[in-house]
C-alpha cells in the first residue's frame, strides 16, 4: 500500500509540473530541442538556422513581454522575438527554462534599436547613453514558446 501511495504521489507531482508549463504562439513540443551551446556551434556554419532550442531566460521586455533574452555560453545572451509580433510571454519569467522553435539569424543590431530594447528593459538613461556601437549577435524569431 505504501508503494502504491508513493507511486501515486510521484505521478501527481509529474502531472503538476507539466500543468505549470505555459504555451505561447504556435503549439510546439519539447521534442528534439537543442541546447544553446549546440545552437552557437551550429551558427558558426550558417547565417540562418531553423531549429528548436531550450535555454534559460535572462531577461524579458518589461513593457509587454514582447521579447526575451536567453542565456548563451560564455556569459552572452540571445534576443528572442516573436514571429509577426503575434504573441508575448509573461514578464516575470527570468530564470525559467524555455523551449522555443523558429529561425536563428546572425545579425547586426543598430544602435537605435539597442537603445529601444534597453528602454523596454527598464534601463536607466545613463545605461542607455552608453550604447554607442551596433552589436553583432545571434538573434532568434520564435514561432512558439513553452515556458516551464
Amino acid at each position: 500500500m505504501k508503494s502504491f501511495v508513493l507511486t501515486l504521489a510521484l505521478a501527481l507531482t509529474g502531472l503538476a509540473a507539466q500543468a505549470q508549463a505555459t504555451y505561447h504562439g504556435a503549439k510546439i513540443t519539447t521534442d528534439h530541442a537543442i541546447s544553446t551551446t549546440q545552437l552557437v556551434e551550429q551558427m558558426k556554419k550558417s547565417d540562418t538556422l531553423a531549429t528548436k532550442v531550450t535555454g534559460t531566460v535572462e531577461s524579458v521586455c518589461k513593457m509587454k513581454g514582447c521579447w526575451m533574452k536567453v542565456k548563451l555560453p560564455e556569459g552572452k545572451t540571445m534576443r528572442v522575438s516573436f514571429k509577426d509580433y503575434d504573441f508575448f510571454v509573461p514578464k516575470d519569467i527570468e530564470g525559467k527554462t524555455v523551449v522555443f522553435e523558429g529561425q536563428a539569424f546572425s545579425r547586426v543590431t543598430p544602435v537605435n534599436e539597442l537603445k529601444h530594447y534597453a528602454e523596454d528593459a527598464g534601463k536607466s538613461k545613463e545605461e542607455i547613453a552608453k550604447i554607442t556601437q551596433p552589436e553583432k549577435a545571434v538573434v532568434f524569431v520564435a514561432d512558439g514558446v513553452i515556458v516551464k
